[in-house]
């Protein structure tokens, strides 16, 4: 007998008609590697079997040879990780930047050939600096003096915090509708997470490659067919920080393998 898979959207209406069995504010914060499966969960641990080894192997290479010299202490940036994405100011205009934009200023500014956010050098780099993070906590903050960045900075929280909660695309649907009130349902072969941001970049088996959050982000505006932002957009940096910020004092977990 052939089964008939059902259209994604329909796939989804029934999703939302399941009981909430979302987790509230009082309950634990949870990372995404709770909801891998046994054998991702070890794969995830093992590192002769773990895909991202190659590319943290190859960001410590890159590292010894693009950034020593600027950063040679490289226990000064064992935390770098844990802060993005920060607020800079160009020519008096704010902008959030997170750590693969930073990666890619450090290397114009050292007279390396800009590449993009998903290029593998900067990716390499990106997994390096994060996996030296592993299990600190998270800890993305304000701008420290300057009462306008402060300002911008809150007003760029503010704009993550309601695209969180705005329904976009065909499906009519916002990023709470699943991450707050579907935890721990079941969706195809996905375990709804509370989209809490501690293991980025991830290694996804569907793409068969590393990928940043900002790639992740634009893979949900597509799912819920809606208009995808261009890669490094405002729009996608202010849903980071809001996400991030939500994960401050969680662990920093990542790299990680997902689904």
């Amino acid at each position: 007998m052939r089964v008939r898979r059902l259209p994604l959207s329909t796939l989804l209406t029934l999703f939302l008609l399941l009981p909430l069995t979302g987790v509230s504010n009082a309950q634990p914060r949870q990372s995404g590697l709770l909801f891998l499966t046994p054998q991702l969960q070890a794969m995830q641990r093992d590192p002769d079997t773990n895909p991202i080894s190659l590319w943290r192997d190859q960001g410590q290479a890159l590292w010894s040879v693009q950034c020593t010299g600027c950063h040679p202490k490289t226990e000064a940036m064992k935390d770098v990780a844990t802060h993005y994405p920060k607020l800079v100011a160009i020519n008096g205009v704010h902008q959030l930047r997170n750590l693969e934009d930073q990666i890619n200023v450090c290397r114009q500014r050292t007279e390396h050939p800009a590449k993009s956010l998903e290029d593998a050098d900067t990716l390499s780099l990106s997994t390096w600096l994060h996996a030296q993070a592993q299990g600190l906590p998270m800890d993305v903050q304000p701008p420290a003096a300057d009462p306008t960045s402060q300002a911008a900075w809150q007003a760029a929280l503010a704009q993550g915090t309601q695209r969180y909660a705005t329904r976009l695309g065909r499906m009519n649907l916002a990023c709470v509708h699943c991450h707050d009130g579907k935890v721990g349902a079941q969706l195809r072969a996905e375990v709804v997470s509370p989209a809490h941001p501690t293991g980025f970049p991830i290694y996804r088996l569907n793409w068969q490659t590393l990928g940043s959050m900002d790639r992740r982000l634009r893979a949900c505006y597509s799912g819920v067919q809606a208009q995808v932002p261009a890669p490094g957009s405002a729009e996608l940096r202010q849903l980071e920080l809001y996400l991030k910020v939500r994960a401050n004092g969680m662990p920093l977990d990542g790299p990680s393998i997902r689904r």
